[in-house]
């Protein structure tokens, strides 16, 4: 179940990117793909796994802006250095963008 869930989540993340270079070409959809994440709301979530060699996150978060329902799924990041500033069990706000196929937080807050 896991894996049906973990594939539509990645289907469903792919679905704005395409869409995007196919109306805009390329490089124009790339472009406002990362405009996009730029823009894009913080989002609460909760560290539940850092795994620094394998560069990601596992975050139990709220809905994403794209549609994405709250769950629990491992982030690439886009600073590798934000592993060492984060543990597993700590509240963050982040923005995700969809990176060459890889759900990635390219944005990341610790509250204070």
């Amino acid at each position: 179940m896991k894996k049906l869930i973990a594939s539509l989540s990645v289907i469903g993340a792919l679905a704005p990117a395409i869409a995007l270079a196919a109306d805009h070409g390329a490089h124009a959809g790339h472009g406002a793909m990362h405009a996009q994440a730029a823009e894009s709301p913080l989002i609460d979530g909760l560290v539940k796994k850092v795994d620094k060699a394998g560069g990601k996150l596992t975050v139990s978060h709220d809905a994403l802006p794209n549609g994405m329902p709250a769950m629990t799924m491992a982030f690439k990041v886009k600073d590798a250095s934000w592993l060492d500033k984060v543990k597993s069990g700590q509240k963050i706000r982040f923005a995700s963008d969809n990176i060459n196929g890889a759900m990635t937080i390219v944005r990341l807050e610790l509250p204070k």
